[in-house]
């Protein structure tokens, strides 16, 4: 896969892995934009890197993302690679009814992607070659009890992702997932449990260099330990 010369959208671009992404393929002399809901965050993001082109954008809001759909046909017609990025975390004791924005983890992590892709098919179509790449979790295998939300979302995108790839198989459109291990970046409640991963910079350069040989699911460092052995790591995970 050609990594210069593209139109890039990536959502939940402006901190973490999506940063590190749009600032590595920026570099890589590409269009790339980038979206969130913080506009101070895009600000920060466009100072650091003055190329990025930024839009504030809810993914999970409908009327939100039909404007970025929007935008992006009349700016950017050539848009030929969406970074499925945003992400949201949180520690969950369902037994303690601790359910505030159960609604909108869900919406960020699996069901906004599935909206995002379905309005921007028809753009992406147009493409001679087109790309979507999903990221997923290597917690979508192996997940840790605290996070049953948040892994089991990113379970259901990678189930979505195998069916999506299988569909657009005969078109234009490929379809790819990144699976992160632990990376150091700010998504989610961090503690001690969470130290320890990979900087965003590093996990973006890997996650790029398989993207460019043509990997299907881009597996860095453990998660590819992580998606073999799968529900045989949930007990040493969660402290058996």
């Amino acid at each position: 896969m050609n990594l210069s010369n593209n139109t890039i959208l990536i959502s939940g671009g402006a901190t973490g892995i999506g940063f590190a992404l749009a600032h590595q393929l920026a570099n890589r002399e590409n269009r790339v934009i980038i979206c969130g809901r913080s506009e101070s965050n895009l600000a920060k993001a466009r100072a650091a890197v003055p190329a990025l082109a930024t839009r504030i954008c809810d993914v999970a809001d409908a009327d939100s993302r039909r404007d970025l759909v929007q935008w992006l046909n009349t700016n950017y017609p050539d848009l030929n690679i969406v970074i499925n990025n945003a992400g949201v975390q949180h520690r969950r004791l369902l037994e303690d009814g601790a359910l505030d924005n159960v609604d909108q983890e869900v919406a960020i992590n699996f069901t906004a992607p599935i909206h995002l892709i379905g309005n921007l098919l028809p753009l992406l179509r147009r493409q001679p070659k087109a790309v979507i790449v999903n990221v997923t979790s290597a917690l979508a295998f192996a997940p840790l009890a605290g996070l049953p939300v948040y892994c089991a979302t990113k379970a259901a995108l990678h189930s979505f992702t195998m069916s999506l790839r299988q569909q657009l198989k005969t078109t234009g459109v490929r379809v790819v997932e990144m699976i992160p291990p632990l990376v150091d970046t700010n998504l989610g409640t961090r503690d001690a449990a969470f130290k320890g991963g990979l900087s965003a910079e590093d996990y973006a350069t890997e996650a790029l260099l398989q993207l460019e040989n043509d990997k299907d699911e881009v597996l860095v460092g453990t998660s590819a330990n992580t998606r073999k052995l799968g529900e045989a790591l949930f007990e040493r995970m969660n402290g058996y």
